[in-house]
């Protein structure tokens, strides 16, 4: 008997065979660390980009030393070789989007502002990801760079809220915790126009995820929170954006099916080993037995009409 193959996640286009060879992915251009226990970095990116119909293009700028219980130590690559590895492929391909995870070091992060300033008309989401495993003065120094170099040429900011608050705003006082707003606007300080502020806890085990600019909520999406530790969220629901947006969605659309795509992964994440549990980015390439609930995302009234992705030209 034959098998039903199975269906990409939705808002996937999958052409007719008479015309796929008129049509490719977006390509997406990646810089992270090789993660070799598949949980998040490179591994995550590409993943999650091909899962969503792109085609990555992963520059490798370190590796990480981890499982799936944590990271213990992490070793850099120089500068030059990000620059090559990225060079080689921009040469010959062309990029609709660029993603920067975790680079490893000011040095890699100057190398790759270079870059993003030769192609200041291509989109940049910036994910940062909570680095307390690592050495205080090496996140300092990371963390400062990150500010003056990338966040200039950011269009738009992922990041968990309290790693985000404790970023941006580590001199907060207020009364309450600072809102997506708050985030948003000590980001767009730094020169980031949209900011995308995730895990916001919010009353009887929900959290949410929310795209703000200075000015306003552009949209949000409540979710229940998982009784469960995961590796590698963050990376996979930034990396997923930055496809989507890579493949002509508005902002606003993109960050709604992002949302939804992590919820499912979320969903059908697995424990491969004795630590955390990892996202299943090709959980739609499983056989389904049974029914599946709607994945909670971005309310569309909630979103601007017309709302599109910025370059991240500086001049914004």
């Amino acid at each position: 008997m034959a098998t039903q193959a199975p269906s990409p996640p939705s808002g996937i286009i999958v052409p007719e065979d008479g015309a796929a060879q008129e049509t490719s992915p977006a390509c997406v251009l990646t810089f992270n660390a090789s993660d070799p226990s598949g949980a998040g970095g490179l591994t995550a990116d590409i993943t999650a980009i091909a899962s969503v119909g792109g085609h990555p293009m992963a520059v490798v700028t370190g590796a990480y030393e981890r499982d799936t219980t944590g990271i213990f130590d992490h070793f850099s690559f120089d500068d030059e070789a990000v620059t090559d590895q990225a060079q080689a492929v921009l040469e010959d391909l062309p990029v609709q989007a660029i993603k920067i995870g975790f680079v490893g070091s000011p040095e890699n992060i100057s190398a790759i502002a270079r870059i993003t300033t030769d192609y200041d008309e291509v989109p940049v989401i910036a994910y940062m990801p909570n680095l307390s495993w690592w050495h205080d003065e090496l996140i300092d120094a990371y963390m400062d760079a990150f500010e003056n170099l990338l966040l200039p040429q950011t269009s738009v900011l992922v990041g968990n809220h309290s790693t985000l608050w404790r970023w941006l705003l580590p001199d907060w006082a207020g009364s309450s915790s600072p809102c997506a707003r708050d985030i948003a606007r000590a980001a767009s300080a730094l020169g980031v126009p949209y900011t995308l502020v995730t895990g916001i806890p919010l009353p009887e085990q929900f959290v949410e995820n929310v795209l703000a600019s200075p000015h306003e909520v552009l949209g949000s999406g409540k979710y229940e929170l998982f009784d469960a530790t995961f590796c590698g969220a963050g990376d996979t629901l930034s990396a997923a954006l930055t496809a989507l947006v890579a493949s002509g969605n508005g902002l606003g659309e993109a960050t709604g099916e992002a949302l939804s795509y992590l919820d499912r992964c979320l969903s059908a994440g697995f424990r491969p080993g004795m630590g955390h549990i990892v996202p299943d980015r090709m959980f739609w390439a499983q056989s389904d037995d049974g029914d599946e609930e709607e994945a909670a995302t971005i309310d569309e009234a909630q979103t601007i009409e017309g709302f599109v992705m910025p370059p991240h030209d500086t001049k914004h």
